[in-house]
């Protein structure tokens, strides 16, 4: 397939040239170092250096998104990673792995992901309306901005308008809401200007360049509470960048080469390690630095394997974990005690993670690869706070002798700065506190049952919303702190809270453990893994707050089988890998309202099944293979097939494709309560029975809770691709 970007001879130059000095340096700085370290403990050179150097290109072209925008282009990574290895003095070992990585897409597809990327002009934008025709229809007499399907950036209603629309239902004009902490009015800055038909934002909301509708990659429904997020680099445009933990403020050349920061992750791995022998029979293995901690058996998804936070923008859940793990400087002991009476071999091993805290990395609003577009949800939330913007289908509809909204029509509403959005963002920082404690002790019985006993205290790499409207409405309603109103003292009192946020990391601990069997009568081996966790948060539009906090339980089985499949090599075994995942939260909670359900999006319990096949042809020179995983409630699936051609010992090529589905019905079963009808301030959101008591009636939509319900994989059906990948090592 031809890429009509590769057409730009001068940037792919560039991108050849950079990865040409990459390669010099690493090369000089490894002979460098081969020649000039000192070699604590010992005499300088008496071990050899054993060093690898392996330059990677890995290139993803991808089709049409949602919108029908034909993305093109979508990573031309190129990277160089540098294996460094050497004994040092007195039984300690260093190993090393430097990696840079420049990713030209960033300018070879400018128009997608750069300086130039989303909307040209406000009316670019199309935000849903859906009052808008019918208040067209009863002659309210609006400016005809407000009475189309969809308004640009910028020409949402305000409480002007509003206010307008009541008094023409023979309600009084009550000037917006406003009293409560954190909460402003609605404003209409540029009114009169919209009245004599100008197609030009309020400034207050920044230009309408560089902007995408949110989720509009992904849903084809987006009823929900949808809004403009800002999608170039932040260098370029620095609108709703934050550090959301280690990511969402990169500028351009940070995006292009993502180890390059103030967290050095050029250094993938740095540790010294040693073996001391106890003369009991026992040993005491230690290794100290920058390094990954595996705990987990299992693949694209994770169990126990939490220690180190993941790096999601590399590509999704697709590339290996060891990949995508983001190094962090530890300490790991492990006392190797032997056999006992009923064990083979007996092991304990305690890890110390004191590195300051990271989060997982879940993609900034603009780059190719997003995992539940939350980059984009963040960073559209952001921009809502600190800017303001256009909401669309928020302000709720009364038409003439009507005292209560309509559900389903809505009018694209204008926020101001420091309104609704995410307002702060609140990292742990370093202290004892805040560090990562965890414990395993391992075991073979005398029958060759491999198991593990595993617990870890740590800060969550997945952030927690926390609505700062919570408080205020609690103190109104009696409702004791992010307490559910349909129990306890509360009950009966629909709470709600207008969607404002803070974001939180909560302290989560886990125990669990795994297993591994092996089965000589069917030829197969068996991974069993599962991790009970306490403190865990998730959205929750039932609780003031609009969070819970509840415990879950998350197992894997595994299955890995060979087998001899004569048609497509009889003399080779044809491997099969088998897993199925399954999560449940406890206390979870689901509420039917008038206008749909409300509560925790989250499944739950749900299961994904995944399945790998892969052969060996031509001497093992060949390999095809194929990854399928489905996710049975949000009824979405992936297919991977790949083939890997070793062409010389040193040499790899990889062809490939990533094909995304879903089920007809998934989208609409993706739809969830999204917190509007929640606005505490009647008459906007108020719904008959609702009146002295508003909370949230339970309309929703796509956004922005329905990527909770898609899942990783059905958040990014439309991101088909395919790709090749050259690796090769010197």
């Amino acid at each position: 397939m031809q890429n009509k970007y590769m057409s730009r001879p001068s940037l792919k130059l560039a991108a050849v040239a950079l990865c040409g000095s990459l390669l010099v340096g690493f090369s000089a700085a490894a002979a460098l170092a081969a020649d000039n370290l000192p070699d604590p403990g010992g005499t300088v050179g008496d071990s050899p250096w054993k060093v690898d150097i392996i330059y990677e290109n890995d290139t993803h072209y991808r089709g049409k998104d949602n919108a029908g925008n034909n993305v093109g282009l979508s990573k031309f990574r190129n990277t160089l990673q540098v294996e460094a290895d050497k004994a040092m003095g007195d039984g300690w070992a260093l190993h090393s792995v430097l990696r840079g990585t420049y990713d030209g897409v960033y300018e070879l597809n400018k128009d997608q992901y750069g300086k130039t990327a989303g909307s040209k002009t406000a009316s670019d934008l199309k935000i849903q309306n859906t009052a808008g025709p019918v208040a067209a229809s009863v002659g309210l007499g609006l400016p005809p901005v407000h009475l189309g399907a969809s308004v640009p950036f910028g020409g949402g209603v305000g409480f002007t308008v509003v206010d307008a629309i009541q008094a023409g239902a023979g309600l009084p004009n009550l000037g917006g809401p406003g009293g409560g902490p954190g909460v402003n009015k609605f404003i209409d800055p540029n009114y009169g200007a919209y009245a004599t038909g100008l197609d030009t934002p309020p400034a207050v909301y920044g230009s309408g360049a560089g902007l995408v509708m949110l989720g509009q990659a992904w849903n084809s429904n987006p009823r929900g509470v949808s809004f403009a997020v800002p999608v170039r680099p932040c260098d370029i445009d620095r609108r709703g960048c934050a550090d959301f933990g280690g990511y969402g403020d990169k500028k351009q050349s940070e995006l292009e080469s993502p180890e390059f920061n103030d967290r050095a992750d050029f250094i993938r791995e740095f540790y010294l390690k040693k073996t001391y022998n106890l003369g009991d029979g026992s040993d005491f293995f230690v290794k100290v630095g920058k390094q990954q901690v595996v705990w987990g058996r299992t693949d694209l998804f994770r169990v126990l394997d939490v220690i180190n936070p993941v790096d999601y923008s590399r590509n999704n859940i697709y590339d290996e974990l060891q990949d995508i793990r983001i190094p962090m400087w530890i300490v790991q002991g492990e006392w190797r005690m032997g056999g006992s009476d009923m064990l083979q071999e007996r092991n304990l091993q305690v890890v110390w993670n004191f590195d300051k805290f990271r989060a997982n990395n879940l993609g900034q609003g603009g780059t190719p690869n997003a995992i539940l577009d939350a980059g984009s949800f963040f960073r559209g939330m952001k921009n809502l706070w600190d800017n303001g913007s256009t909401v669309a289908n928020f302000a709720g509809f009364s038409a003439p002798g009507t005292p209560a909204p309509v559900n389903g029509v809505w009018f694209a509403t204008n926020f101001g700065p420091n309104q609704i959005g995410l307002r702060d963002v609140h990292l742990p920082e370093w202290s004892l506190d805040n560090t990562q404690l965890g414990m395993k002790f391992e075991g073979v019985t005398k029958g060759g049952l491999n198991f593990s006993l595993n617990a870890l205290t740590y800060r969550s790499q997945l952030p927690s919303l926390h609505s700062i409207n919570g408080a205020a409405i609690n103190a109104f309603t009696g409702a004791p702190g992010n307490t559910s109103p349909f129990s306890g003292p509360a009950q009966g009192i629909p709470v709600g809270s207008l969607i404002a946020f803070d974001m939180e990391f909560p302290r989560v601990n886990l125990v669990g453990g795994s297993m591994d069997i092996q089965s000589e009568t069917l030829g197969a081996a068996f991974r069993l893994e599962g991790a009970l966790t306490h403190g865990e948060e998730f959205a929750n539009t039932a609780r003031p707050g609009l969070y819970s906090k509840n415990k879950v339980w998350r197992s894997v089985i595994g299955v890995d089988r060979p087998t001899f499949i004569p048609w497509i090599n009889p003399n080779r075994t044809t491997l099969f890998s088998a897993q199925l995942f399954y999560q449940h939260i406890f206390d979870h909670e689901e509420h039917v309202m008038p206008g749909g359900l409300i509560g925790m999006p989250d499944w739950e319990d749900n299961f994904i099944g995944t399945l790998l096949i892969k052969s060996w042809l031509m001497g093992d020179r060949v390999s095809p293979q194929i990854i399928m995983a489905r996710d049975f409630k949000a009824r979405a699936w992936v297919a991977s097939p790949q083939v890997e051609w070793l062409v010389t010992n040193d040499l790899k090529l990889t062809f490939g494709a990533n094909i995304k589905g879903k089920d007809d019905d998934s989208q609409q079963r993706w739809s969830w309560d999204d917190a509007r009808s929640a606005n505490p301030w009647a008459p906007y959101t108020t719904y008959v029975g609702q009146t002295l008591n508003p909370g949230s009636f339970g309309v929703g939509g796509l956004e922005p809770l329905g990527r909770f319900r898609a899942g990783p994989i059905g958040a990014a059906w439309k991101e088909n691709e395919l790709y090749v990948t050259l690796r090769y090592k010197f």
